[in-house]
């Protein structure tokens, strides 16, 4: 027990590391890009092209690692990571920022496979639930933890992208000297999308939704901040307190939808979001009050997709979990990577506020699609799998859930979708 628990403090260290990197590298783009003059249609397009290689790269990595194991795969992605970073500070050009955003993406996604594999294969499944939660507590505190950096971007601006490759090499250190022996890699579960849509479509609705909001608010949150005259430190605060938001209020609405219909949770939290979205530049001269809506944004943007995993296991039999799960992750992907070339376009021809205009709209469908799928079809309170806050990372994350022990193999999902 305690050479385990030694191994998952030594894998969630390397998690820290890696998330600070890049969750640093994800605000520094844009506010380095707008520095050097890129549009806000370009500047979406980056945040799109890192979401798509991250989506491409769930289904190529999988076979490398299978190919040449978890350490030379880890090994092998930190340093075209590292390689990447350093070039994006080395080039003004926008096209090879382009290339090598989707290259860092599909890098990315092997680094968290190898450290989510490890860690499911270690969480013993009586810890699956407690392994899970810290998992994404050090997600989202690692997240908020990064921003602070960019208070040394006075200094240079090749200093961050240096400091970005050093935290995402440092991260590989804990992984490479370990002496756990290699889990194997899941087969990729089939993805059906028409069987989403069939089983859950309000969690389906809600996934695709909320990436297409929240990949917008990652890649042009920092490019709003600069627009209404925060310095890049000041950016960085303004980041920390939207991801802040996320981390303190999926608990409490996750907590309330166990209790609840989810759906209804999810129009509320669409509805609260869509309401602090259309505030929000309203009160960009406000401080305080501009902060505590910001917090609340955050809360609610980042409560959709947790609740919607949670509404799709409440529905889906356990032979079909991985598979559903994969699919829930996947709509989520196609959202993140349309959203912030969309909002971009708006903001380039609209103003630098149509970001919000972009994320209340999101949210307000999300409210009128699953409000609609209220009155159609209500369900009855029964025995759910509980709430866990989440992130949306890779389908090998979904593999520690503790639902994926909690249902029966044998389970079936309630009659007719909801």
């Amino acid at each position: 027990m305690i050479h385990t628990a030694r191994q998952l403090t030594s894998l969630l260290s390397g998690v820290a590391l890696l998330l600070m990197g890049t969750g640093l590298l994800g605000t520094l783009i844009p506010v380095i890009g707008g520095q050097l003059g890129f549009s806000s249609p370009l500047l979406g397009a980056l945040t799109s092209a890192y979401f798509a290689g991250f989506l491409g790269g769930t289904f190529v990595i999988p076979s490398l690692v299978r190919r040449i194991g978890h350490i030379r795969a880890f090994a092998f992605c930190a340093t075209t990571c590292a390689c990447l970073v350093l070039l994006l500070s080395l080039t003004s050009s926008p096209w090879a920022w382009l290339v090598l955003r989707l290259g860092i993406g599909m890098a990315l996604v092997g680094l968290y496979m190898v450290i989510e594999s490890w860690l499911n294969s270690q969480a013993h499944s009586t810890q699956r639930s407690r392994v899970f939660a810290l998992y994404m507590v050090v997600n989202l505190g690692a997240l908020a933890a990064s921003q602070q950096f960019l208070h040394l971007q006075a200094a240079a601006p090749a200093t961050l992208f240096v400091l970005v490759t050093l935290l995402v090499c440092a991260s590989t250190l804990p992984v490479l000297a370990t002496r756990m022996r290699q889990p194997e890699i899941a087969p990729t579960p089939r993805l059906r999308l028409r069987r989403l849509a069939s089983l859950a479509p309000s969690a389906a609705a809600a996934a695709l939704l909320s990436g297409l909001s929240m990949g917008a608010m990652w890649g042009l949150g920092p490019v709003y901040a600069a627009s209404i005259g925060l310095s890049p430190e000041r950016i960085g605060n303004w980041m920390s307190v939207f991801i802040l938001g996320g981390a303190a209020l999926q608990w409490p609405m996750g907590r309330l939808s166990d209790r609840h219909d989810r759906r209804i949770m999810l129009v509320i939290a669409g509805a609260a979001g869509a309401l602090c979205a259309a505030a929000l530049p309203m009160l960009s001269g406000h401080a305080w009050l501009g902060t505590a809506m910001l917090f609340l944004f955050g809360g609610m943007a980042f409560s959709l997709y947790p609740i919607a995993v949670a509404h799709l296991l409440d529905y889906v039999p356990g032979d079909e979990l991985l598979g559903a799960s994969s699919s829930v992750l996947l709509v989520n992907g196609i959202g993140a990577a349309i959203g912030p070339l969309l909002a971009g376009l708006m903001m380039g021809r609209f103003g630098p506020s149509w970001l919000f205009v972009w994320g209340s709209a999101c949210m307000a469908v999300a409210v009128l699609f699953i409000g609609s799928r209220l009155f159609l079809r209500q369900r009855d309170q029964e025995d759910t799998p509980t709430f866990q806050p989440m992130l949306r990372t890779t389908p090998t994350a979904m593999e520690m859930h503790p639902a994926m022990d909690e249902l029966p193999p044998d389970a079936s999902p309630p009659s007719g979708p909801h």
